[in-house]
């Protein structure tokens, strides 16, 4: 039950904005602070509660954490009485709140569309920037008996992580995403208590808080496909995911996210790297569907606008490629001027 469209209208970052969602892969690209994170936030809220049956309006304070929790500081701009609202679009129906920037309490936003949103749950994974695995013990308990300063996102990622291996084997069509994460991780992930270990070939169980943050990472996705929490019609959210990694493992990271694709997982990329999206460029196949979206403000109003494609080489506008071409053009400059002299 893929996500298909998205409507906001002074939520954050965004004044106005309708987007259409690819059910493959969506890749989100702009400069900080043109509202990929977010985007993705709002997204997975209304995912979690359509399986949860939690408030939306209560959901959106978790993941987004605006001051003394008052939902109506996510309304923007905020001057008295602006109205905001959230529209989350699927094949059969819509999730969508409405709140004002006086809005103080989860209970004052109108929330519409519930029974039917929450009647065919979506399973659904937002992995953070922040690697929490390492960081996993006693996190949960502390995090559900005091008021700490972590988004949901943490809490929620660190759950599914400890979901126990389902009976029986793991689906056919993602046997083979296995041997070159394990390769890549030099091992598997195994759970003592609350504690992750990377367990070797040789039998040696390494715990996450000694290994490098990629590591981590990837462990954390061999995790999640092997416990059974990316199935067919789930979606997955997963905030830059080259943060800490080595580029060398990036191709692994890009194969393993199209065979979810093929297996029926939609899936939400946001990133700021160069190698990721070429990466993702010259692997694909002809039938993947990947959709790459660049966040952007516009010159005149500085409103954040978005332009969808499908080709690589037409992303427009491409930050992160014209760095790269900027980069490119010193280095011949340089190497030039060096021939003149």
């Amino acid at each position: 039950m893929t996500l298909t469209k998205v409507r906001l209208e002074r939520f954050t970052a965004f004044k106005n904005l309708e987007l259409e969602f690819s059910p493959g892969i969506n890749v989100l690209v702009g400069e900080n602070g043109t509202g990929k994170t977010h985007l993705m936030k709002v997204c997975y809220a209304a995912c979690d509660v359509s399986k949860t049956g939690a408030s939306f309006a209560d959901k959106l304070i978790d993941v987004f954490l605006p001051s003394s929790r008052a939902l109506g500081r996510l309304v923007s701009p905020q001057r008295a009485g602006a109205k905001c609202h959230v529209e989350i679009h699927r094949e059969d129906g819509k999730l969508s709140a409405r709140f004002t920037s006086r809005t103080k309490v989860a209970g004052s936003a109108e929330t519409f569309g519930v029974g039917r949103w929450t009647k065919h749950p979506i399973t659904s994974v937002f992995i953070p920037v922040k690697e929490m695995l390492a960081n996993a013990p006693g996190f949960r308990s502390l995090y559900g008996q005091r008021e700490i300063h972590f988004e949901a996102t943490y809490d929620d990622i660190l759950e599914r992580a400890y979901l126990p291996l389902p009976r029986g084997r793991v689906e056919t069509d993602r046997q083979h995403l296995f041997p070159n994460l394990e390769d890549a991780i030099e091992g598997r992930v195994t759970i003592k208590g609350e504690e992750f270990f990377l367990r070797s070939d040789q039998g040696r169980h390494l715990e996450f808080s000694l290994l490098a943050e990629g590591i981590c990472k990837l462990g954390l996705l061999w995790l999640l496909i092997r416990n059974g929490s990316l199935p067919a019609g789930s979606v997955l959210f997963w905030d830059e995911p080259e943060t800490n990694l080595n580029p060398k493992l990036f191709g692994v990271v890009i194969d393993v996210l199209l065979g979810l694709q093929r297996a029926g997982v939609q899936i939400f990329l946001a990133t700021h790297d160069y190698v990721i999206l070429k990466e993702l460029d010259l692997r694909r196949e002809h039938e993947d569907e990947v959709v790459f979206h660049s966040l952007h403000r516009q010159k005149v109003t500085g409103e954040i606008a978005c332009s969808s494609t499908g080709a690589f080489l037409e992303i427009d506008p491409n930050a992160i490629a014209d760095t790269f071409d900027g980069l490119y053009d010193r280095e011949v400059k340089r190497s030039l001027g060096a021939l003149i002299q």
